[in-house]
């Protein structure tokens, strides 16, 4: 396949895409219509309007959520774990391994400095909510830094049964203006204007040993735009939301709850309409009455009129306990909904006395339900994005060169993130538990609370270097301490005593070593 064109390899890979871009615009349409609109949208366009916001409120927070799971401020996602085993084998002494630990924490500082610089917050917060509407995405991130985001009606992928990918293809609108000077040799002449658009194609193609990339303008090659990058180092990462066998494409979370996002906006549609038609005010007069209509209308208020009572009435719908009916059903799916975007006011319970602990498990066991989310966006997105942005910073020499066979990359946010958090919920359960059943004096009697304090920062991922006091400083203090209390036990007459005691025993050691 890759012997094609580009245009000819996008073509062939946009059929199996069409079932799964109707599903994701009418995802969209229900909760944030912007993210994939409808084939042939353009500025003068009018976007569709719901009529709840449940759904855009979910996506958002379930989006910044990830967001911040994935990519925390001012703490690596990732580590540089060293194979001290391999290491070892070759004779490298423990202390090589320090140094080299040492020299890779200010490899990941360097590199989240840049993170927090560019935009990749941003691109990946909007890569995110493509994910949870559509299921797919498609990022780009370039030799010369940031990331662009593909949304799912601008790429095709397709991956072998075991979910690798063996082709991407991607398709641009672009303005003849915008175009380089290669561009333009390969578009052609200007015919129609400055305003009309260049179909921009570019293929990438698994092979062998890495990725070939080349771009394609009416079926030409732009030239300087074919390259070759290594396995781990494509430039374009194509990410999905849920991993399904035999399947080229992801789904969306907003799939897996459509129908209750569809039975909310048919529900909130007629409560609206409903509410609009009853909150019209109609006063209906008895033709063959006494009380004249127009006299009725134009009576100030509190005037003195003739008529009867009886003449007039109010039109009424008498539809209350329908949309009673109604409204019940609405708080049942948003309840529903409210769990499954992690919204707080969905996983609190109704009553009068809800403790902040009943909040904060409800919340954990929620996200701990996201888990198998968080292992394929590290595997997927987390991993690839790293190897790319430090292939990047690498070229721009950023970074040193970092040896494959020695360091690799290690992902520490998401599920892993979880599981210490798991780690530290038992750690506490059971250093409470102790000291109910023993006491505290038991706790400190058969505890090391060193080991403690180090498996408790490890858990919040925090750094004890320098917070935390080592043993050797501990026996220090506790030294001095002795000191100070013998002091002040003996007054100055009495150190002077073991002073002049523990100077005679050196001079005498010497001597004796002389007559041995």
């Amino acid at each position: 396949m890759s012997s094609k064109t580009a245009e000819a390899l996008y073509t062939s890979l946009e059929g199996k895409r069409y079932q799964y871009l109707d599903r994701a615009r009418a995802s969209a349409k229900l909760t944030l219509p912007y993210v994939c609109t409808d084939e042939g949208f353009g500025a003068h366009s009018r976007l569709d309007t719901p009529f709840q916001g449940v759904g855009a409120r979910g996506v958002n927070n379930l989006a910044s959520k990830l967001l911040l799971a994935l990519l925390p401020p001012n703490a690596p996602f990732f580590r540089l774990a060293v194979d001290e085993y391999g290491l070892q084998q070759e004779g490298a002494p423990p202390e090589l391994v320090t140094e080299i630990e040492k020299s890779l924490q200010q490899v990941e500082e360097s590199f989240m400095e840049e993170v927090s610089r560019g935009t990749y917050r941003t691109a990946l917060h909007e890569a995110l909510k493509q994910l949870i509407v559509t299921g797919n995405a498609l990022l780009y991130v370039p030799d010369d830094g940031g990331v662009r985001v593909f949304h799912l009606d601008r790429f095709c992928v397709e991956r072998d049964p075991m979910g690798n990918v063996l082709y991407i293809c991607t398709k641009e609108s672009l303005s003849y203006m915008s175009l380089t000077e290669e561009m333009k040799e390969v578009a052609g002449a200007n015919e129609g204007g400055s305003d009309d658009e260049v179909q921009l194609y570019t293929a990438v193609c698994r092979k062998d040993k890495g990725w070939k990339v080349w771009q394609e303008i009416n079926g030409n090659v732009i030239p300087k735009s074919e390259g070759f990058y290594g396995l781990d180092k494509n430039p374009f990462i194509p990410l999905r939301f849920t991993r399904i066998d035999g399947e080229d494409y992801g789904r969306g979370y907003v799939e897996e709850y459509l129908g209750d996002l569809q039975s909310l906006e048919t529900l909130t549609q007629a409560i609206v309409e409903g509410s609009a038609a009853a909150a019209k005010i109609l006063f209906l007069v008895n033709p063959n009455g006494t009380t004249r209509a127009k006299t009725l209308a134009e009576s100030p208020n509190g005037a003195i009129t003739q008529g009867n009572a009886a003449d007039v009435t109010t039109l009424q719908v008498n539809k209350f306990n329908d949309f009673r009916v109604a409204q019940e059903t609405i708080n049942t799916i948003k309840d529903r909904l409210g769990h499954a975007f992690l919204l707080t006011s969905g996983t609190v319970r109704q009553a009068e006395r809800v403790t902040a602990e009943e909040i904060r498990m409800l919340g954990m066991e929620l996200e701990s339900a996201l888990g198998g989310l968080y292992s394929l966006l590290s595997s997927e997105m987390q991993l690839p994005l790293v190897n790319r942005l430090m292939e990047v910073m690498n070229k721009k020499g950023k970074l040193p060169k970092i040896p494959k066979d020695v360091v690799k990359p290690i992902i520490i946010t998401g599920v892993e993130a979880l599981g210490r958090g798991n780690d530290l919920q038992k750690l506490d359960l059971f250093l409470a538990g102790a000291a109910q059943v023993v006491g505290p004096e038991a706790i400190a009697q058969y505890v090391k609370v060193s080991e403690y304090f180090k498996r408790r920062a490890i858990s919040l991922g925090i750094k004890t270097d320098g917070l935390v006091k080592s043993e050797e400083e501990m026996a220090a203090e506790m030294q001095q301490a002795q000191q100070a209390q013998m002091a002040e036990k003996l007054g100055p007459a009495g150190i002077k005593a073991m002073s002049d005691q523990s100077l005679a025993q050196q001079q005498q050691q010497p001597s004796e070593q002389i007559d041995g």
